[in-house]
């Protein structure tokens, strides 16, 4: 049996089908409407800002980012439809004017860049993992541990020294991972969150998706980015039965529990903090990516202390600045939707959901989860 050099292991189903699956046991079950298409602004052209409408037509929906799709095809800045060949062709995601369109092609230009720039990122030495039993299709819903032996082999823990890394751990035992229990924050807690964001966005990586974003008109200044990411990842919704019982960063990063079975929980450095404890046993893996440096792809099923996840996802290697501008990237790009992109010349997808149920701000919508899926 042979270690393997760790890397950025993001965890995808067997033939990267998981989406589906995902969909339904990271959020809630398609039918109940959470994840349905944006409505049309066909005849609702200027109607009135009401918090129940998934998106809006109105002439601030621009602003707050919350038009329907179909906006620029019927509604047009003076009132009146416009042609919709024309409109196509400068319109794309709710943006009119060809420059502030997020193209595929931005996207996997972007995405090169923020790989790039990832220089907190561990080197070959500072992880090994040893992957062992590869679990075929039939095998990740069975529940049998494969693998005798931890994922991680060694983890350099002076990683986790840096400011990104430090701030970033302060926040993963901030919540209850039982769906339906209240999240109660801290003044503390809330102070925690700050300082990552300022940690965050004190790095290369996270100045240059900054840049971009601003650069398509979706943020006028720095600090109107760093207010809507403290709203759209860490504003509490109601997953479960209980008020306020979870979050876009408590579920993609920290993980939850849902109807018994672990849902979310897409962290490399959670898992080997927790399989560190004894509370995460792994039991095989079902996809190793491409890469011979970090990032990397993995995907992986184990137990978290008596919860079984099937198919999960976590990059691993990677800065938490890394995974957190990823998804903030596609959640903004392409919500609800696969957002493809490449890093270090290979292809790979992250599929976003928008949480629909509640909103803040004028409209805006939070993560309900984001994880990798298929190129």
């Amino acid at each position: 049996m042979r270690a393997w050099i760790l890397l950025i292991v993001v965890a995808v189903t067997c033939s990267w089908v998981s989406g589906a699956a995902e969909a339904e046991e990271d959020a809630e079950h398609e039918s109940t409407g959470l994840y349905t298409a944006p409505d049309s602004c066909k005849r609702r052209c200027h109607e009135r800002f009401n918090k129940r409408d998934p998106c809006h037509c109105n002439t601030k929906c621009e602003k707050y980012q919350n038009c329907c799709e179909d906006y620029h095809t019927y509604c047009s800045q003076g009132g009146k439809q416009e042609d919709n060949e024309a409109v196509h062709a400068h319109s794309s995601e709710g943006f009119s004017h060809a420059r502030d369109a997020i193209t595929d092609e931005d996207l996997l230009r972007i995405s090169e860049k923020l790989y790039k720039a990832d220089h907190n990122r561990a080197q070959e030495a500072d992880v090994t993992i040893n992957p062992q039993h590869f679990a075929s299709a039939g095998q990740t819903d069975d529940q049998v541990d494969r693998s005798s032996e931890p994922l991680y082999t060694y983890v350099n823990e002076r990683l986790f020294s840096k400011p990104t890394y430090a701030s970033f751990i302060k926040l993963l035992d901030n919540y209850h991972r039982q769906t339906g229990t209240g999240e109660k924050m801290t003044a503390q807690q809330q102070a925690e969150q700050d300082t990552f964001l300022q940690e965050a966005m004190n790095t290369a990586l996270m100045k240059e998706l900054y840049g971009f974003l601003h650069q398509k008109g979706r943020y006028g200044s720095e600090e109107e980015f760093v207010a809507d990411l403290k709203e759209m990842w860490f504003g509490l919704y109601s997953r479960g039965k209980g008020e306020g019982d979870s979050s876009g960063f408590e579920h993609i990063f920290s993980g939850e529990v849902k109807k018994g079975k672990v849902s979310g929980f897409h962290n490399w450095i959670r898992f080997y903090l927790l399989e560190k404890e004894g509370q995460v046993d792994y039991y095989s893996h079902n996809y190793d990516g491409p890469w011979t440096s970090y990032p990397d792809v993995l995907g992986l099923q184990f137990n978290w202390d008596g919860f079984y996840k099937e198919v999960g996802s976590a990059f691993i290697g990677c800065s938490p600045e890394f995974e957190f501008g990823l998804y903030t990237l596609c959640f903004i790009a392409r919500p609800g939707k696969v957002c493809r992109l490449s890093l270090g010349g290979h292809k790979l997808g992250i599929q976003t959901y928008t949480w629909t149920k509640s909103t803040y701000g004028n409209g805006r919508k939070y993560i309900a989860t984001a994880y990798v899926t298929s190129s």
